[in-house]
């Protein structure tokens, strides 16, 4: 006679220390349990409802400055350093894990800072400050410190314009830095004198930013509401941009070489692909007031924006509004943002002269956690995926207090957007077949292209 025998392994359902949870056999058809769905949607709405329970973004306001920051820049190789700029003339760098000073130079410039970038390479201590003052100057967190009686530390090295600077940045491996004033002007750190002048049509230039990707692109916007991409390898312009008001920064995504975002005058962020400018890929529209700066997650598929509404938004890339908005009845207007190279951390500078420190998810804690804790906010995250289109789940994951004086604002722009449609609308109903078309939204902002 044959016997079958059922056997298992104590593995399967032992526990291997005291505190771990019992296993039990649990069998996963859907008929044996019918509330399975009402059971999920719950659990869902319970930890949308904890995540804006737990979001405490806001950090750190680290002080130190007299006067507004209006330049931020962070070092690709450091983690730890954030370097600002102040409207004083003074250049600070901060220990974001002391979150205190670190090193400054006061009087760096007689006048504004308007840009600082970071020296790559091997030195990781050194970096570029321009100011009104005419003068771009290379420092050294290791070779210049402030003495007893507060005297500047001396520059490693000066180079001197012939018209204020608005912004600079540094190239990527060669030893070669763009700056930008009534023109943009290329420098070699070995020279005196600017090696290349790169100019089309603009008065001023606001910002010059070099592809850290794509090394030989280089791109810059000026007050003729223009944004113009150079190739470094023949010193000429590639293509022109026109908008229908100008453009405040410029960032390049990290991760996708040809995409650039532009933040404008028209409170909107626009991500371009520079091989086909006549239309936007992205437009991000949430702010109340002129975009002042901007700038792309490590991941690239994120942006961090400050504008002079007063308020610090996070973005989705592939999305057209805002998944989070950051202020502080305190912050002023926000001039330069950054994100950490970690992917962790948001840093925004405001002209009432502090630094601000949040984190880049607001409800995320940070620190070491245990196997069981990550599986459960991995499964309350597919479970708010899951359910983020129910009126319930979705009104709580998009429940934010904002001051009134944006939200008021925010409701005169959509009033206003719809009687612009309306009345665009009502003259096609009048009008000829055919006569005005509909303009996509992403190219309405868009007056011309120009390629040489």
């Amino acid at each position: 006679m044959k016997v079958k025998a059922l056997s298992r392994s104590a593995a399967d359902y032992a526990r291997e220390t005291k505190s771990d949870i019992q296993r039990l056999p649990r069998n996963v058809d859907p008929v044996l349990h019918p509330l399975e769905r009402a059971r999920e949607y719950k659990r869902a709405l319970n930890a949308a409802k904890l995540e804006r329970m737990f979001a405490k973004p806001f950090l750190a306001s680290l002080g130190g400055h007299i006067d507004g920051i209006y330049a931020m820049a962070k070092n690709a190789w450091d983690l730890d350093h954030i370097t600002t700029g102040s409207g004083d003339g003074e250049v600070r760098v901060w220990s974001l894990s002391k979150q205190a000073t670190a090193w400054r130079a006061p009087g760096a410039h007689r006048g504004m800072v308007k840009g600082i970038c970071n020296v790559p390479g091997g030195s990781t201590d050194r970096f570029l400050s321009v100011g009104t003052d005419k003068l771009a100057k290379v420092w050294s967190r290791t070779e210049g410190a402030v003495t007893a009686d507060g005297t500047t530390p001396e520059p490693v090295a000066t180079y001197s314009g012939k018209h204020a600077f608005g912004a600079v940045d540094h190239h990527r491996s060669r030893p070669l830095f763009a700056t930008s004033s009534s023109l943009v002007e290329v420098w070699d750190v070995d020279r005196s004198e600017p090696i290349a002048n790169l100019t089309w049509g603009a008065d001023t230039v606001n910002t010059v930013r070099m592809n850290q990707t794509e090394v030989n692109v280089l791109a810059s916007c000026g007050t003729d509401r223009s944004v113009i991409l150079y190739d470094l390898r023949t010193n000429s312009p590639l293509a022109k941009l026109v908008m229908t008001l100008s453009t405040n920064a410029i960032a390049w995504n990290p991760m996708e070489a040809f995409v650039f975002a532009a933040a404008n005058e028209d409170h909107n962020v626009y991500t371009f692909d520079m091989r086909r400018m006549d239309h936007a890929t992205n437009v991000l529209r949430d702010h109340v007031s002129a975009v002042m700066d901007v700038d792309y997650a490590p991941t690239g598929q994120e942006l961090v924006s400050g504008s002079y509404d007063r308020s610090v938004r996070l973005w989705d890339a592939a999305r057209g509004h805002s998944r989070d908005v950051y202020h502080t009845k305190r912050m002023q207007r926000v001039f330069c943002v950054k994100y950490t190279q970690d992917n962790a951390y948001v840093l925004s500078g405001s002209d009432d002269s502090n630094l601000r420190l949040w984190r880049a998810r607001a409800s995320e804690r940070m620190g070491p956690k245990s196997n069981r804790e990550r599986a459960t906010i991995e499964y309350a995250d597919k479970l708010k995926d899951r359910y983020k289109h129910v009126d319930d789940v979705r009104k709580v994951l998009r429940q934010r207090n904002i001051p009134k004086a944006i939200k008021r604002a925010s409701q005169t722009k959509q009033d206003m957007h719809a009687s612009r449609r309306r009345k665009e609308e009502n003259e096609r109903k009048t009008a000829r077949p055919g006569s005005k078309p509909r303009a996509p939204e992403r190219s309405k902002a868009i007056l011309g292209v120009t390629s040489k």
